[in-house]
């Protein structure tokens, strides 16, 4: 019992899920590093006399970066060799949660605003060259977030970054990467894909990507074979599920993340949706105001003269000038009441 109590962690309980810590120092860096240009950019954007919404700020600092340090840091990194699910859980919110918080962060548009005017320039020619043009495809970035989670579960990628150190840090900026390159395209302000990429399309492919997430956590639910099997089954502890339900926890607990993700996801879009009719609406408007107000003053022929004004204030005689004393005197009352 001893020497179980020195190998085996204790017993995952909730209190001991979510009282459980452990530093990451690469993926501290990580969020430091992010967490620091982002600040400096929204410092940067407010000195100009500009502004950023805190909501922003809040999606990218709260569910970004405290999505990762969740993952990489909580009792799920804690406890991912001594079970399957905590590792899984990992990963999809590595994969799915964390990028779609940095991304309605809008970091790609904070960036131009804040950058000077060379800087914003090379950026947007960074955005729009070939390779990353390729990367952020929908149809592209949609089949590499599915092969990198297909590959970490069914190759040796996750079985020897249990192993390595410098490999499970790896798999973690992987998964996120991947993540990235469907999400912040699809959700900037920043022109990013291509012009057919409207809003109701965009729609559309969150919907199918939200499709495409739910896959791997199907197969690992119902894969008959083992995930990283020889590794769980050697350093499982004796109060741990068995192996095989371990999986299923797993995959049933990557299933409802992505639908949990997509959701907010696709309500991103809507909004956004709505916003750019909106704004669309308005300019129409602004633009049709321009473009009548000078036709309508040419159609106009102004006020006619003596017709406008009666007869008794334009016309120099004496019956005028006494319909003009009348009136001045009854305050302004009918002049034909005492004609």
């Amino acid at each position: 019992m001893s020497e179980l109590s020195a190998v085996y962690l204790p017993e995952l309980t909730a209190g001991r899920l979510l009282g459980s810590w452990r530093p990451d120092v690469p993926a501290l860096l990580l969020v430091v590093v992010l967490g620091g240009l982002y600040g400096w950019g929204v410092a940067r954007v407010r000195g100009r006399g500009g502004s950023w919404p805190l909501v922003r700020l809040a999606a990218f600092a709260g569910l970004g970066l405290g999505a990762i340090v969740v993952a990489t840091m909580s009792g799920l990194a804690v406890y991912d060799r001594e079970l399957f699910w905590p590792a899984a859980v990992q990963n999809v919110t590595l994969d799915l949660l964390a990028p779609l918080g940095l991304a309605l962060g809008d970091p790609l548009r904070l960036a131009v605003e804040a950058l000077p005017e060379g800087g914003a320039g090379r950026l947007r020619r960074v955005m729009s060259g070939r390779l990353v043009r390729t990367l952020t495809f929908p149809l592209v970035s949609t089949v590499l977030v599915l092969a990198t989670e297909l590959t970490v579960y069914f190759t040796p990628y996750f079985a020897t970054a249990l192993r390595v150190g410098w490999l499970h840090e790896l798999m973690y900026l992987h998964l996120l990467a991947a993540g990235c390159l469907f999400v912040l395209p699809v959700l900037t302000r920043e022109q990013a894909l291509p012009a057919w990429c409207t809003h109701p399309v965009r729609a559309a492919l969150v919907f199918i990507d939200g499709i495409v997430d739910a896959l791997p956590g199907l197969v690992v639910m119902t894969h008959g074979t083992l995930i990283a099997g020889a590794w769980y089954l050697h350093h499982a502890p004796p109060w741990s599920p068995d192996v095989q339900h371990d999986q299923q926890i797993g995959g049933g607990a990557m299933l409802g993340i992505a639908e949990l993700a997509a959701l907010p996801f696709l309500l991103a879009i809507l909004a956004q949706w709505v916003r750019a009719e909106r704004a669309q609406t308005a300019a129409l408007d602004r633009l049709l105001d321009a473009e009548l107000a000078p036709a309508a003053a040419e159609c106009d022929p102004g006020p006619a003269p003596g017709l406008v004004r009666p007869w008794w204030e334009t016309e120099k005689s004496e019956v005028a000038e006494r319909v003009r004393r009348q009136g001045h005197e009854a305050g302004q009352a009918d002049p034909y009441g005492d004609l």
